[in-house]
């Protein structure tokens, strides 16, 4: 199947549109790709209805804020698996419609050490207990699949991309349950634990692989009694990379990996990076910090964002984690993932006091305003979660069902490619990697907008209309002005170039 964004090939990049509704103004170069629920999918927009209402918005390139790291999505032992299971030719399709020139060029990945939910089964790569110096420490369960997937995204990407990797939980014979769930590591492999990730680090570098940072836990408050996972403290983690973590990578010639502590839900941040950054000597070893959108369905949690950027204005804050979750995923049904059926853990199973934080939404809208909140509170690196699932929302030891911005049915060998994954690529394609994001005053509320200045110059301004009719708006830069429409029900990105004398 050929994908739309295919279709950006054809057309010069960037296509000059000079406005001709104020004489007295400048030109202003820019093309608008659209997503939307009435039917465009990254489409490039030549010709724009009118609305009713205008509204005005005026970027400020000389406010500047933080510097974009990266966006894309997490390579499972699921994804891979699926992957692995298309032809060849539906494989590359994939993998270029995510890493290559003509898609969606995403430039941070995460991946997991060990398994995690969506793996086909347990496993550590140090299974033998009190193995100390992990003299039996293998990463071959991962050479079937998710090795060759990142080696042949590598392949597509002409930029290349940062991994991010985290571990669910430390073997079961590190830890005070010996199990796969719960419980905590036992203080006397603290050394052998941190070993374990140097290992891992110069196992994949072995493979051609460079990780780019590492998490210490993924959801270190647990997630019940569900699938993977290992509790820290705030004070048992910062104890832990501070006394142990980080000296070991530093003592291994590994201190330019990344830190990144914490890695759940944004509500719980101001508790964990007080005790992170509470002084130079604690931080030293952490690069930032790492959160996952799950604690609601709609709130961004920007007093929470503010906080830790202020805590630590010089840490990266990234979002490592992000899914429409306990959802069996629509197949090839474009409008379910613009409509209000959408539901989370949350909708069934939190506490009465917290129900309100979990409505029905809209999968596109809680993708678009997720991002577009967290670039405007301090958030530098957006990553979603698994890449690619099945019909079924998995294969996932646990039957923890979710859905990806694109689904397989290796059977048929056939690609869906849902709303979601032009919604990703709506920042990913067009906010690069070292981008800075910039002011913009809006005015009003109805809409959702930011913007970035990129490497390349360009501008990069990224619209989100919720409402049920178009929007007009006027965009003012310097003197420059242009009025376009949004479409109702709809996401757009607006590419401002340079002018050329």
């Amino acid at each position: 199947m050929r994908y739309e964004i295919h279709n950006i090939l054809i057309i010069c990049f960037l296509t000059t549109f000079i406005s001709c509704n104020n004489d007295e103004k400048e030109p202003m170069n820019i093309d608008v790709f659209e997503t939307s629920a009435s039917g465009n999918k990254l489409t490039l927009l030549s010709e724009f209805e009118k609305a009713e209402s205008t509204v005005e918005i005026v970027l400020n390139p000389e406010a500047q804020f933080q510097k974009i790291t990266g966006f894309g999505g997490s390579f499972t032992e699921a994804t891979a698996y699926l992957l692995n299971k298309l032809s060849e030719e539906k494989r590359n399709e994939v993998l270029e419609a995510y890493f290559g020139e003509s898609g969606a060029k995403y430039s941070l990945t995460r991946t997991h050490i060990n398994s995690c939910d969506f793996s086909l089964s347990n496993y550590s790569y140090a299974p033998i207990a009190d193995d100390m110096e992990l003299d039996s420490f293998s990463i071959a369960q991962d050479k079937d699949d998710i090795i060759p997937i990142i080696k042949a995204a590598q392949k597509k990407s002409k930029e290349g991309f940062k991994i991010i990797s985290s571990p669910w939980t430390a073997p079961p014979w590190m830890k005070d349950n010996n199990s796969w769930v719960g419980g905590k590591l036992l203080p006397k492999y603290n050394d052998t634990w941190a070993l374990f990730f140097s290992k891992y680090i110069s196992a994949y570098a072995n493979e051609g692989i460079n990780i780019w940072g590492i998490t210490v836990e993924n959801e270190p408050l647990g997630n019940g009694n569900n699938w993977e996972s290992m509790h820290f403290t705030p004070h048992e983690m910062t104890d832990f990379v501070q006394n142990h973590l980080g000296p070991t990578l530093e003592q291994n010639s590994q201190s330019n990996i990344k830190i990144l502590g914490y890695d759940q839900n944004r509500e719980h941040l101001k508790e964990w990076v007080d005790a992170m950054y509470s002084d130079s000597i604690k931080s030293n070893y952490f690069d930032g910090t790492a959160i996952h959108w799950y604690a609601s369905t709609f709130e961004v949690f920007p007093d929470e964002l503010q906080y830790a950027h202020q805590k630590a204005p010089n840490k990266h804050l990234i979002q490592t984690e992000a899914c429409v979750d306990a959802e069996v995923p629509k197949w090839k049904d474009d409008a379910w993932y613009w409509s209000k059926e959408a539901t989370d853990w949350g909708w069934d199973w939190a506490p009465e006091s917290e129900k309100k934080m979990h409505p029905k939404y809209v999968p596109v809208y809680r993708y678009a305003r997720d991002i577009i909140g967290c670039l405007n509170n301090w958030v530098d690196g957006w990553v979603d979660w698994n890449m690619v699932l099945n019909k079924q929302g998995g294969p996932n030891w646990f039957k923890n069902w979710c859905v990806a911005p694109v689904l397989a049915d290796p059977e048929n060998d056939e690609v869906y490619y849902t709303p979601l994954y032009y919604t990703m690529s709506h920042f990913s394609r067009f906010i690069r990697p070292d981008a800075v994001r910039i002011g913009l005053n809006l005015s009003t509320d109805e809409l959702l907008a930011t913007a970035v200045h990129n490497p390349d110059g360009t501008i990069a301004l990224v619209v989100l209309n919720q409402e049920n009719q178009p929007r007009n708006m006027k965009i003012k830069l310097k003197g420059l002005e242009r009025d376009l429409t949004i479409s109702a029900k709809a996401l757009q990105t607006i590419i401002i170039s340079p002018k050329i004398e």
